[in-house]
């Protein structure tokens, strides 16, 4: 018996970027489906699996030759805190609740050190890539625009 390889699922992107022949939609029709689903309050990552599993629509750039996000920025619906930043700041808060509970439970305390220092270190890139103000601040257990 073969031994199970860890890590990723081994499946890859296609390598070409025109949208599969099997796809019918209309660039426009996607752009809807896209709006649509951001307007009832899905985030970026959940409205591509909808459009994936429910539509059929393997990827959207090469439909439509921009991103989820360019789409909805262009739309004005972009949300102002990129979704793996927001992730971690609702992480973060979630685990702050809990410290405040169990002051002495130290296996979190150290977990809570490391999700706050992946915040900075995407903060400070978000920062330096202009998709976060430059004032833009994490506090400890409350996360605000300074």
């Amino acid at each position: 018996m073969p031994k199970k390889e860890k890590g990723r699922s081994h499946s890859t992107r296609p390598v070409s970027r025109r949208p599969p022949s099997w796809c019918k939609y209309q660039p426009e029709e996607v752009e809807a489906f896209i709006i649509k689903l951001a307007k009832e309050g899905h985030s970026l990552s959940k409205i591509g699996t909808i459009l994936r599993d429910q539509y059929a629509i393997p990827l959207v750039k090469p439909i439509t030759g921009k991103s989820i996000s360019d789409i909805l920025d262009a739309a004005g619906m972009a949300p102002s805190m990129p979704e793996d930043l927001a992730n971690l700041v609702k992480k973060a808060q979630g685990l702050a609740v809990h410290m405040d509970k169990n002051k002495k439970d130290l296996h979190n305390k150290r977990s809570m050190q490391v999700i706050e220092a992946r915040i900075h270190k995407l903060s400070r890139y978000y920062k330096r890539t202009g998709v976060l103000p430059t004032k833009w601040k994490y506090k400890a257990k409350v996360a605000s625009i300074t």
